[in-house]
């Protein structure tokens, strides 16, 4: 579903992610782990086709991102960590804005905007200016939002921050689902706990290079994630 071949990317003379090969495959989940800084955000911006990149090639469902991004960008939906969103919008309307954008029928788009509403505890909210919402209700909003697409890939910097204990198993559940339909799932986050028991596959980043990638099982073995982690860090100095 997702295909990064020697991804390559530099700020300046800082060199962001180095000669980075990564699949993410159809029906699976995989956790993107890595300190601030390691280079995961770039990586998902790239792969989301709203960062040139210096060198290597990603493909989305078999769509380059440099010369057919259209069909790259249709297939996929990003959320950053920090979604800019209208403020001046209502929820709805910017819902709607974004299904004229993915060409949604209205019939469609009304069954799955009070699906995911409901889902996530907004119908009530959908009718308020973003403006007004607290950080969790624009994540649930921006979540509503990538869903409503029906990606076959979903791309995610950090998407539980901010969201209560029962929107985070929501969008579980959700992510499972999208999974068992086809679809795949990158994500990062700082939450070790959750990639471990949520994610098949597991890739470790550091400073701009991947260290470690496999299913999460052979990635942990016998230890915890978080004991992983630290033990490549230290490793590292």
């Amino acid at each position: 579903m997702l295909e990064i071949s020697h991804l390559t990317h530099r700020f300046g003379s800082t060199l962001a992610v180095d000669d980075l090969t990564l699949t993410v495959p159809a029906g699976r989940i995989t956790g993107f782990i890595g300190h601030n800084g390691a280079g995961k955000s770039t990586t998902l911006r790239a792969a989301a086709g709203i960062l040139p990149f210096n060198a290597g090639a990603i493909a989305v469902d078999g769509h380059d991102v440099r010369t057919d991004p259209i069909a790259a960008k249709r297939a996929s939906a990003f959320l950053p960590d920090n979604p800019d969103l209208y403020d001046f919008m209502t929820g709805l309307d910017f819902l709607a804005f974004i299904a004229d954008l993915y060409r949604i029928p209205r019939a469609e788009r009304r069954d799955r905007i009070g699906f995911y509403a409901e889902a996530y505890d907004m119908t009530g909210n959908l009718g308020g200016v973003i403006g007004g919402y607290s950080h969790g209700m624009k994540q649930k909003l921006a979540l509503i939002s990538a869903f409503l697409r029906r990606p076959r890939l979903l791309l995610l910097d950090e998407p539980f921050v901010g969201l209560d204990p029962l929107a985070s198993h929501t969008l579980k559940e959700h992510l499972r689902a999208l999974c068992r339909d086809g679809g795949a799932v990158l994500f990062s986050t700082h939450v070790l706990e959750v990639a471990q028991t949520l994610c098949d596959d597991i890739a470790i980043i550091r400073q701009g290079r991947l260290v470690v990638s496999g299913p999460t099982a052979t990635v942990t073995r016998d230890a915890s994630l978080e004991d992983v982690f630290l033990e490549l860090q230290e490793n590292a100095r």
